[in-house]
């Protein structure tokens, strides 16, 4: 049984861990686990100008410390959004070191269908830095236009409910459908029934190393 203690979710913008496997990283943390997080944009540039350009940042420290993961093991870059492909090398090397860092058993990225094009470099750069880990891609239904559901982590009603409590924390992205607390649950619901369970997250596995 695969039974991981480190586990690093990527992220291209702040909030995309917490939407594809938030309740999933409430479970890691409430179990122990040593849960890294590391986002690459805070997209300032996508902030209403009335807003301070910090204001990601600081979403995405109050999202991640309501999952249970540590200040000290949020990992933030200031990429600009939608231009990581221009720096894919410089990304490699950044994802080449946290592997050197923090050595992780897990890595949890975007799915190789995610259409954006920042998800589209750290799903590619993260299979290059972390070939020799245990690697699975979480759902971002707006951008998959395919999605293998072959791997599920099952959760409790506590663990979403963390889960729509860290998205709460992006108070300046809830305009968005996709933030409604209404589809996290519903999405988690439909997951449970194919898991077996009340609710559950699914993931594409794309190396499984025992």
């Amino acid at each position: 049984m695969f039974n991981p203690k480190k586990i690093l979710v990527l992220a291209p913008h702040t909030d995309d861990g917490e939407l594809g496997c938030g309740g999933s990283i409430a479970k890691f943390c409430a179990d122990g686990k040593e849960v890294y997080y590391a986002a690459f944009c805070l997209c300032s540039k996508s902030l209403p100008a009335m807003l301070p350009a910090n204001t990601l940042e600081l979403e995405c420290r109050k999202a991640t410390a309501t999952l249970g993961i540590p200040p000290a093991n949020l990992i933030l870059f200031n990429y600009e959004v939608r231009e990581l492909p221009q720096s894919r090398q410089q990304i490699l090397e950044e994802l080449l070191q946290l592997n050197k860092r923090i050595n992780p058993d897990l890595v949890l990225l975007p799915a190789a269908s995610d259409i954006h094009q920042d998800h589209q470099v750290i799903h590619q750069e993260g299979m290059r830095a972390f070939k020799n880990v245990t690697f699975a891609g979480y759902e971002l239904p707006w951008n998959n236009y395919s999605f293998r559901t072959n791997f599920f982590i099952r959760l409790s009603e506590g663990e979403l409910n963390k889960k729509v409590d860290s998205l709460k924390s992006y108070q300046s992205q809830s305009h968005r459908n996709y933030m409604q607390e209404d589809f996290t649950r519903s999405l988690a619901k439909v997951r449970g029934v194919q898991a077996n369970a009340e609710y559950a997250e699914a993931f594409e596995i794309y190396k499984w190393i025992a």
